[in-house]
């Protein structure tokens, strides 16, 4: 568990090593639908072993979802917390000030103190994104990102939705949550990224391809 921002320095650091004993054990008794690495995973991890432990998954991601917005409304804000140079207890600060700006859990509170205890205030916008990816993998979403040169219809999006969902790229139960992207410089086609997958079926990439057939062959 995490713990409680009232705890003097001396007793939340060795609570903290505690806690972190407590995660190690408990990844056995949680279902991880990922195996992330790095401290941005690691620390998404045990975050995601906490909260499903509570059966606070939901809450937890709406939480971070006010974290990132917070954060993408204001740069300046997530500059300071996310450069390795600022002075810890001044990002301590800065997290109470972020905290303040909206209702969260305990759960996520306490997560953030730990981070800011930890000195790894600078992996916020890392840990959410990983946070984000072990929900959508627990839920058996699989995330697509469609790039076109103008925005899809709907007759088109439901048309490539189906092709998707029947290719051997989708696992056979995996739910398709498509994003669509709006890029004028592929000139036309589609970009979907799948995952660590691309296919590139813009107009730019042919003609990238066809000018560079024509350099060679001159």
């Amino acid at each position: 568990m995490f713990f409680p921002r009232a705890v003097s320095t001396v007793s939340r650091s060795a609570a903290l090593v505690q806690s972190a004993r407590q995660y190690a054990s408990a990844s056995t008794t949680v279902q991880v639908p990922l195996n992330l690495h790095g401290i941005d995973g690691r620390y998404a991890t045990a975050l995601f072993t906490a909260a499903s432990k509570k059966k606070a998954l939901d809450a937890v991601e709406a939480d971070l979802t006010q974290v990132k917005s917070l954060l993408q409304r204001d740069p300046k804000l997530r500059s300071f917390l996310e450069t390795p140079l600022a002075d810890r207890n001044a990002k301590l600060e800065g997290v109470k000030s972020i905290l303040a700006k909206g209702k969260y859990s305990e759960l996520t509170q306490n997560f953030f103190n730990v981070l800011a205890d930890n000195g790894r205030l600078d992996q916020t916008s890392k840990i959410i994104a990983a946070y984000e990816q072990l929900l959508t993998a627990a839920r058996g979403e699989v995330a697509v990102t469609v790039t076109s040169a103008k925005e899809l219809d709907a007759k088109l999006s439901r048309q490539l939705r189906d092709i998707l969902q029947r290719s051997n790229l989708i696992e056979k139960n995996g739910k398709l949550i498509i994003t669509n992207k709006v890029d004028p410089q592929i000139l036309g086609g589609l970009v979907i990224d799948l995952g660590e997958k691309t296919i590139d079926l813009s107009v730019s990439s042919k003609i990238t391809k066809l000018n560079r057939i024509l350099a060679e062959a001159i």
